[in-house]
């Protein structure tokens, strides 16, 4: 293929500079300015929304198009075919695992998801009343003075261990954060169990009775953790990477990513979703509610995507679990359901919606289904951040490997004070 370029001409068309084209294997070609700082000027790109920032095999979205693929496997296929854990190996390895791999992949996953004992008394340091994700930010961080074995960031063994143990750590943490918030006892893993009934047992299981898990709730569950696996490089796992990028160890660099996606813009949708039906009420008052979203008058959660123009792909799998879902409970006429659904008929069959392309999103449909399976809106963003640490650690993991990787360290566009002398405060007025 001609290599191909852009060309810079600056200090009034005096000089100029060459810049390579770089294609992808799918989506647009980037630009290679790694040498602008040639021409004493940085770019200007608040929110990166025109900068690529890394180079990564792991995930691509076409937002126009409505594309999620995981390492070139549509989400669909993963969805409906494939379990959480074989997704894990997926992101992790490259390939789909054969039936011995997934097998040995799957039993070292679940024979590290018990805590050191003294891991236990961290939580008895955070008030009954913490939420879950001030609990996860601190625990999965302290599990770097436990685990000391596994900390040599540049020995790959480490770091294959280390990604065992958070994806099969964080689960159980998340779960013993929503139980202490209870003052619940601390429920075990269980032997015999998927990575989903694991989780489904360790949040609601009690010692007086036998807890059997639903098949249909456990296969939810894994479906949510599937489409919340990996989303290419969106806010938390850019800063996994930025945090990775200075040589922190694994389970900070997770910590980190779990303290941004507690941010509402980023894992608190699906929680928003929530506390909009409660704050319509009824079916009776939708069509209101949603005359007032035209009007600019009340905001719609759950709709549309700053990434996705066109249907997000996960949302169409979403939507059918959470009928499954409500057909298992016995839900389909619940009130809180009947307004979830009537809402999102009128945002399917209305042109202003459709226009603007304000389809149901992910998050829709996942607060619905954790919501029902008995899930406090507390949890969901726990549950997000146990589904996508395996998308941080894979591309944690991708970019420690890299020999090209640099700390990460951005410019910016000074707009402060220029230089000026101190004066003495007796002198100031």
């Amino acid at each position: 293929m001609e290599n191909r370029k852009v060309t810079l001409t600056y200090n009034d068309g005096k000089d100029s500079l060459d810049f390579p084209v770089l294609p992808g294997t799918l989506g647009p070609d980037v630009v290679d300015i790694r040498s602008f700082a040639k021409t004493g000027m940085f770019t200007f790109d608040p929110g990166f929304l025109a900068t690529s920032a890394c180079e990564s095999k792991i995930t691509f979205i076409d937002g126009d198009l409505g594309q999620l693929y995981y390492r070139g496997y549509p989400i669909e296929q993963l969805a409906e075919n494939s379990d959480y854990l074989e997704v894990c190996y997926l992101l992790l390895n490259g390939e789909l695992p054969t039936a011995e791999q997934k097998a040995k992949f799957d039993y070292t996953v679940m024979r590290h998801n018990m805590l050191h004992d003294q891991i236990l008394s961290f939580f008895k340091g955070f008030r009954r009343d913490a939420h879950p994700m001030a609990v996860m930010v601190g625990v999965v961080g302290a599990l770097s003075a436990f685990y000391h074995d596994s900390l040599d960031i540049n020995d790959p063994h480490h770091r294959e261990v280390s990604a065992f143990r958070l994806i099969a750590k964080v689960p159980t943490i998340a779960a013993q954060a929503y139980r202490y918030n209870k003052g619940l006892p601390f429920s075990y893993p269980k032997k015999g169990l998927t990575y989903a009934e694991n989780f489904l047992h360790m949040m609601f299981s009690t010692p007086v009775e036998d807890y059997k898990v639903s098949p249909v709730l456990a296969r939810a569950l894994d479906r949510i953790l599937t489409l919340h696996a990996d989303h290419e490089q969106n806010a938390s796992t850019s800063t996994v990477r930025l945090a990775g990028s200075s040589g922190a160890n694994p389970f900070a660099c997770i910590a980190a990513g779990i303290a941004c996606l507690w941010g509402p813009s980023h894992g608190g949708a699906n929680e928003a979703v929530l506390k909009m039906l409660d704050e319509i009420g009824s079916v009776e008052a939708v069509p209101a509610f949603m005359e007032g979203v035209k009007a600019k008058t009340h905001k719609l959660m759950g709709f549309g995507h700053r990434v996705y123009k066109n249907m997000d792909p996960r949302a169409a799998i979403m939507r059918e679990t959470c009928h499954e879902v409500l057909t298992e409970l016995g839900l389909e006429n619940d009130p809180k359901f009947k307004l979830a659904m009537a809402l999102e008929k009128i945002a399917l069959e209305d042109q202003y919606f459709i226009e603007r392309k304000l389809y149901p999103n992910v998050d829709f449909y996942s607060g619905i289904v954790l919501s029902a399976i008995g899930i406090p809106v507390s949890m969901f963003t726990p549950i997000f951040a146990l589904a996508r640490t395996v998308g941080w650690i894979s591309h944690w993991t991708e970019m420690i490997a890299d020999p090209g990787m640099k700390i990460g360290r951005p410019r910016q566009l000074y707009t402060g004070a220029q230089r000026r002398d101190y004066i003495a405060l007796e002198k100031r007025k």
